[in-house]
């Protein structure tokens, strides 16, 4: 066997001498400028573009073969500005052709290349005859069929110019490796580039090149990956009239908000869109794609249904879905009504700028949601952004207990923020729905409440200095806390003078409750306020400052044996101070009126100064006055009270 593989090994080295003296004398006898003008012409035969060479040109036969371009520019012949233009291009020769002086390139390495692609408002681009060219040469029977294996980009750069939709796109730092072999159909690009401060790994798979490029069907496989944002379509593509592409798409970002500042797109509000994944079945026609079979995740709340989305010069969003839970706590977290840790109305100005971005029209159903500390049933409602005007529209949601329907609409006009709100709750309990709506605490029991107001503010604070419209309030079955109406009329009634006591603790059950409130300005007017309750009644008038959010108003308070018999005693109160913490107390003077001895004592006092004296001392025993008169001031009318205190009794 060792003589046989001695034998063997003689002639196979005594070839591969051959060869070598061969490709050495090839390289010694081979005419360089017909390489390089075989090359040349190579080139322009699979790309359809002009080689402009304005560097040195560098030939080698061995070790290596190759030719290589320095300076080197190729443009269409119509153009003037050169639509790829590369510091060093390479094209490697196929070794079995070169022995038998026949130059054919097998690949092209491409360094530092900058790529220009530009699309005229008709939509042509400077690289159609590159495309038209390949489609023609790589059909099968096509005559002089030339086609590289392989093309290498290393370190380039790509500019994107398209005048009809004015985008301008810049990729820097690519490392690409496109392939389609001769003897395969298909194409297949992978590599690497910049793009907006990213690093992106792509890759990009068509099963049928040369119908690609006429415009037929195609199977299409692509994949972007980057910190930002991931996606990946399988499918199919076609470009005849204008691209179509359909298949199954997905899209995964860490960061939704992230992910669209990247893309260029200002992210709407402050707070949410953080986690982002979605998988439909997608149908691009154009500039809009269609949505089926829609699979999307977003801060943890998930939904399914259709979407389209368009962008015609304005970005177009449509979608009707249906989730089971969804919380929207995180969209709203950063807008507060209220100043964080104070009373007063938020003065912090709008953002509006995100009602200019995008037109919205979307249909949401969902088993339960969630509002911060709000959480709603069944809900169905609608969401339509158009040219800056937002309207909100709740078919029906079961709320704080019971159903609520209702619109809210907002536009923008500079800063300033139209809003126009209208609503209706049936059935809810008072105390949740008082307590979240209004910031009132006080109230508790079962209602329908209807609402209907306009603003218009460039802050919550503006919004409620310009209040206007009205709200009504139908309860039963609740109480008023605060205050215990009859046990103090009852009280009052036996002893008016022997102190008030305790004004504020306590609560008033009712059987009926009806408010009636007309805003104007920020100003709430009473029109008609009443609390009938088993033994007391309760009737009120005056304003509420949405502004300041303090009342001040007064009342009557009626005892009643029976629910349409007459009241036996009476009682003026007065209700002053904050929403959430108001001072309720009886009117002085009808106290002193009641009492058989001080009655006599106010008819008494005719001087004015003299009376307001006397009043505030008194108030100082009922406990009904919130300022009571300095100590000079009270003891002054002492001696002119005592005398007419006496008088009685001279007679």
């Amino acid at each position: 066997m060792a003589q046989g593989m001695k034998r063997l090994g003689m002639p196979v080295a005594a070839f591969f001498g051959v060869a070598l003296i061969g490709l050495i004398a090839t390289s010694w006898l081979l005419n360089r400028d017909a390489l390089r003008q075989a090359v040349e012409a190579q080139i322009r035969a699979v790309t359809g573009l002009d080689l402009v060479v304005k560097g040195p040109i560098e030939v080698s036969v061995f070790p290596g073969s190759y030719v290589s371009f320095h300076d080197v520019g190729l443009k269409g012949g119509a153009t003037s500005d050169p639509a790829l233009s590369v510091d060093v291009l390479t094209a490697n020769l196929r070794l079995l052709p070169l022995l038998l002086r026949r130059f054919e390139i097998s690949d092209v390495m491409m360094l530092r290349p900058h790529i220009s692609v530009v699309r005229d408002a008709n939509g042509e681009s400077n690289w159609t005859p590159f495309i038209d060219t390949i489609a023609r040469t790589m059909k099968p029977g096509a005559e002089n069929q030339v086609s590289f294996s392989e093309i290498r980009i290393q370190d380039g750069v790509l500019a994107y110019e398209d005048a009809a939709n004015r985008v301008s796109e810049k990729l820097g730092d690519i490392d690409l490796s496109l392939a389609w072999p001769s003897i395969s159909r298909s194409f297949a690009a992978t590599g690497q580039f910049d793009w907006r401060g990213e690093r992106v790994d792509g890759s990009v798979s068509i099963s049928d090149f040369v119908a690609a490029l006429s415009g037929d069907r195609s199977g299409l496989k692509a994949r972007l990956a980057s910190a930002p944002l991931k996606l990946a379509f399988d499918g199919t593509v076609a470009n005849r009239t204008s691209m179509m592409m359909e298949g199954t798409m997905t899209v995964d970002s860490p960061s939704l908000r992230n992910a669209l500042r990247w893309a260029g797109q200002p992210p709407p509000g402050t707070g949410g869109f953080g986690r982002f994944a979605l998988k439909a079945r997608a149908n691009l026609v154009g500039s809009s794609i269609a949505l089926t079979n829609v699979n999307v995740e977003l801060d943890g709340n998930v939904a399914e249904g259709v979407m389209t989305y368009a962008n015609t010069g304005r970005q177009t969003l449509q979608a009707t879905l249906a989730a089971g839970n969804l919380d929207f706590t995180p969209y709203i977290s950063t807008f507060r009504l209220l100043a964080s840790g104070a009373r007063d109305w938020n003065r912090q100005l709008f953002d509006l700028n995100a009602l200019n971005t995008t037109d919205l029209d979307m249909r949401l159903s969902a088993a339960k949601v969630t509002v911060g500390s709000s959480k709603l049933g069944r809900t169905a409602f609608g969401a339509n952004l158009r040219s800056g005007a937002l309207a909100l529209s709740v078919g029906e949601a079961q709320m704080y207990g019971g159903i609520a329907r209702g619109s809210f609409g907002i536009s923008r006009s500079d800063a300033v923020a139209d809003v126009k709100a209208q609503f209706q709750f049936i059935d809810v309990d008072l105390q949740a729905c008082a307590s979240e709506l209004f910031g009132v605490t006080k109230l508790s029991g079962r209602g329908n409440l209807n609402v209907s107001l306009v603003a218009s503010g460039a802050s919550p604070f503006g919004l409620a200095q310009s209040l206007d419209g009205t709200a009504t309030l139908t309860g039963h079955d609740g109480a008023i806390a605060g205050f215990n109406a009859e046990q103090l009329l009852k009280r009052l009634e036996r002893r008016p003078l022997s102190g008030a006591g305790n004004f504020r603790s306590g609560s008033t059950p009712y059987d009926k409750l009806t408010i009636a409130v007309k805003f104007s300005d920020g100003i709430a007017t009473a029109e008609d306020i009443r609390v009938e309750g088993p033994a007391a009644r309760l009737t009120l008038t005056g304003t509420a400052s949405v502004p300041a959010r303090e009342y001040d108003m007064k009342g009557i308070a009626s005892l009643v044996s029976a629910p349409n018999a007459a009241s036996s005693f009476e009682l003026p109160f007065v209700v002053q101070g904050p929403w959430d913490d108001p001072l309720i107390f009886p009117d002085p003077e009808s106290l002193i009126r009641r009492s058989p001895g001080a009655a006599p004592l106010l008819d008494a006092v005719k001087d004015r100064k003299t009376r307001d004296a006397v009043r505030s001392v008194l108030e100082r025993f009922t406990g009904g006055g919130t300022k009571p008169a300095a100590a000079p001031e009270a003891a002054a009318p002492a001696p002119a009270a005592s005398a007419p205190a006496e008088a009685p009794k001279a007679n």
